[in-house]
């Protein structure tokens, strides 16, 4: 091909050089990050005792609030990680307010980059967070955005973050009354899965946060939801071994869906991975987030599932099927926001705004076995939060 024609003000050759960045997704499973397996985390840091790692420690408020002192991690941790020589750690433990309150406001933004900027972290530096998926998200945009990136390690301390949330690529806060708004892909220097960290998570959370598992397993494997279905009893009590298990297998199908998937960064139309979650974005601003995320997902992963039973062939008692699982391990089915049916179903227009280009929705052609659509019949949704309403009466 011949060059193009030149001038005093064109370039001879229009170029485009696609090229990879590599990344390492550092993943760990620990009993007590805090006692026996604290060195899990010291080997994730690059200092020694001549030149120790620069760390700041930030914690949830509603971890930092446990009073028992066999749960007390954040106290447990912030004393190991004071007295070892691999570690300089700078500042006090800085507490975040839990919750989606710290994703709505702008104060808590600054204070941790005023954070960073006061002790001159910098990008060798890190930052090991421990809290819930509002907490990892705020403080993973302020690491993202302060010089570029100073690395991050997130301790879980909720079922839906060990699950789904702590350990992916995105980080965000809220704006303009909508989830998200704000935000950047950034991949975490390490997340460590702790299963100590979880003893002092209410029952709300605990057993809400497990939606995330039945939405992973409903898109990629039909044999995990049906171990679900078969421990939902253990779950919803508690089991550690079960939840262990449900815990670590829904994390490796997250993971191995962001970083085998094609598409870590979401540049394609489909986000496999928010199926029920359009509706589910909608519904906690509607309840001035009183609503815990995983509740919210779990009821849009029920709508979803009945409205692929009525459009796109689903069996229909495999839907009842997906709706008996969620109530089954203690998560709701219904919450008052969704009697607007109207500015519920605003909520599709909202998730194509942050998808980017035409509506894309992940529904089900049968359990393990997902399907992208670009159009919602609204009367036919419409119809299924009516039917949500009656399921979720007769699950009482």
């Amino acid at each position: 091909m011949e060059p193009r024609p030149s001038s005093e003000h064109q370039p001879v050759n229009d170029i485009d050089v696609p090229f990879v960045v590599s990344f390492t997704h550092r993943l760990r499973h620990t009993l007590d990050v805090a006692g026996n397996d604290f060195d899990v985390l010291i080997d994730l840091l690059t200092g020694d005792a001549e030149q120790p790692a620069k760390v700041q420690f930030w914690v949830d408020s509603n971890l930092h609030d446990a009073t028992a002192e066999h749960l007390d991690l954040a106290s447990r941790l912030g004393e190991r990680l004071a007295s070892t020589d691999r570690v300089n750690l700078v500042g006090q433990t800085h507490t975040i307010i839990g919750g989606e309150q710290c994703k709505n406001s702008a104060e808590v933004l600054q204070q941790l980059l005023g954070l960073i900027n006061d002790h001159d972290m910098d990008r060798r530096s890190y930052i090991i967070v421990a809290g819930g998926g509002a907490v990892l998200d705020v403080a993973g945009y302020a690491a993202a955005i302060a010089h570029r990136g100073i690395r991050l390690i997130r301790l879980p301390s909720t079922t839906l973050a060990q699950s789904d949330s702590g350990i992916g690529v995105k980080n965000a806060v809220n704006q303009f009354g909508k989830k998200n708004w704000i935000g950047t892909f950034a991949v975490p220097w390490a997340v460590i899965n702790d299963a100590a960290i979880l003893q002092s998570l209410p029952d709300r959370d605990f057993h809400s946060g497990l939606t995330e598992a039945i939405k992973v397993a409903l898109l990629k494997d039909a044999s995990f939801f049906q171990w679900i279905e078969s421990h939902a009893a253990e779950i919803q009590q508690r089991d550690p071994a079960v939840s262990s298990e449900v815990i670590a297998r829904s994390c490796r199908l997250h993971l191995d869906h962001i970083t085998l998937g094609g598409d870590p960064f979401e540049a394609l139309e489909a986000r496999p991975l928010d199926f029920g979650h359009w509706s589910a974005h909608r519904l906690e601003p509607m309840t001035d987030y009183e609503l815990r995320h995983g509740e919210a997902v779990g009821i849009g992963v029920a709508l979803d599932t009945l409205y692929s039973a009525r459009v796109l062939g689903l069996e229909h008692e495999k839907a009842m099927r997906v709706c008996q699982a969620i109530a089954a391990i203690g998560s709701p089915l219904w919450c008052d926001a969704l009697d607007d049916s109207d500015a519920v179903l605003c909520g599709l227009e909202e998730f194509r705004q942050h998808l980017g280009g035409r509506l894309t929705v992940t529904m089900l052609r049968d359990i393990g076995e997902s399907v992208n659509v670009h159009e919602i019949n609204p009367g036919v949704m419409s119809e299924c939060i009516e039917e949500l309403r009656q399921i979720a009466r007769g699950s009482k």
